[in-house]
């Protein structure tokens, strides 16, 4: 199938989610891999293209504030104070669900992950979808459970080939994917961080976030091992890095992706030295040194301080 583009693109997307297909769609973050989140079957559709456990959750992306109601009976306070400062945009709260609503995109959980995304293309689609009798889409990043996470329409392509809608939005701006929060408890947790910092979350909540526990919910893009290319991932601190690639002869086959230059001789993709700009284009590179045959890629650890909490979340997940 083609890619969708403009506001044609928009009508023949809405229309395929209302009759239960699935539809690639763009958003800031990444793409994500859509089916329409009162539909089970449509759902279970996803969770098999992708090789996804049926019980990992997906986060469903709504069009409007007011539409996050038909999956939360009450919305906890802190999910609205949230919502108001950063929707729409890359925060995803989870909320209490609506019994007997979207069970299957919360992987069987009481709770559910609500998100309303900034990209234009894609309100536009889910807004059409609503109109449409959509209520919201179930949306996880289109591509194969566990590997890099597309920002481009042709990562998708790649990853299902031509027999799936993608609605092309151009390249993601954020490039990582939202942060996450857990609401559904007095203290609400930060489950993943993402461009958006604690601190600026904690201030939208007038109090500081908690750390998960064994009490939280299942969240998207948590589990240990995530975001992984084909080549083997070191993430490599300071002492690591003298070693292995300071005072070592080049390998042949490893690519260095780095700050800080290695010496001469190394196959060697610079990293943006802005956490925003290394967020951004985070994924894409990983993609550009597997299709480049890399058989291992070095990461020099991003630096610390929560700017860079997100990249180094990724990193590390991608690393294990």
């Amino acid at each position: 199938m083609p890619l969708l583009q403009g506001d044609e693109g928009v009508a023949r997307a809405a229309q395929a989610l209302a009759d239960g297909e699935l539809v690639a769609l763009p958003t800031e973050t990444v793409y994500g891999l859509g089916a329409r989140a009162d539909d089970d079957a449509a759902v279970a559709r996803i969770f098999a293209a992708k090789g996804r456990p049926a019980d990992h959750p997906l986060i469903v992306h709504v069009g409007s504030l007011p539409a996050a109601d038909a999956f939360c009976p009450v919305l906890p306070d802190s999910a609205r104070r949230l919502m108001a400062a950063f929707w729409p945009g890359p925060v995803t709260v989870i909320v209490p669900r609506r019994e007997g609503v979207a069970a299957a995109a919360a992987g069987g959980q009481a709770s559910i992950g609500l998100r309303m995304p900034s990209h234009p293309l894609a309100l536009a689609l889910l807004r059409a979808a609503a109109a449409r009798g959509v209520a919201g889409v179930a949306a996880p990043s289109a591509n194969r459970f566990g590997r890099v996470s597309p920002t481009r329409a042709a990562h998708v392509q790649q990853e299902f080939g031509p027999g799936l809608w993608v609605l092309d939005g151009g390249e993601c701006e954020v490039g990582i994917e939202s942060a996450i929060v857990d609401c559904t408890r007095a203290a609400p947790a930060l489950l993943r961080p993402g461009q958006i910092g604690r601190a600026r979350l904690e201030q939208a909540l007038g109090r500081a976030l908690a750390e998960p526990d064994a009490a939280s919910p299942r969240a998207s893009g948590t589990l240990a091992s995530h975001y992984a290319p084909a080549a083997a991932l070191a993430l490599l601190a300071p002492a690591d890095w003298q070693a292995r690639v300071v005072v070592a002869a080049p390998e042949a086959g490893v690519a260095v992706y780095s700050r800080t230059p290695p010496p001469p001789g190394w196959w060697h993709r610079p990293m943006a030295a802005e956490a925003d700009a290394a967020a951004h284009e985070l994924f894409a590179v990983l993609r550009e040194l597997d299709d480049a045959g890399a058989r291992a890629i070095w990461v020099e650890a991003p630096p610390a301080g929560p700017a860079w909490d997100g990249v180094r979340d990724r990193l590390g997940r991608a690393a294990a």
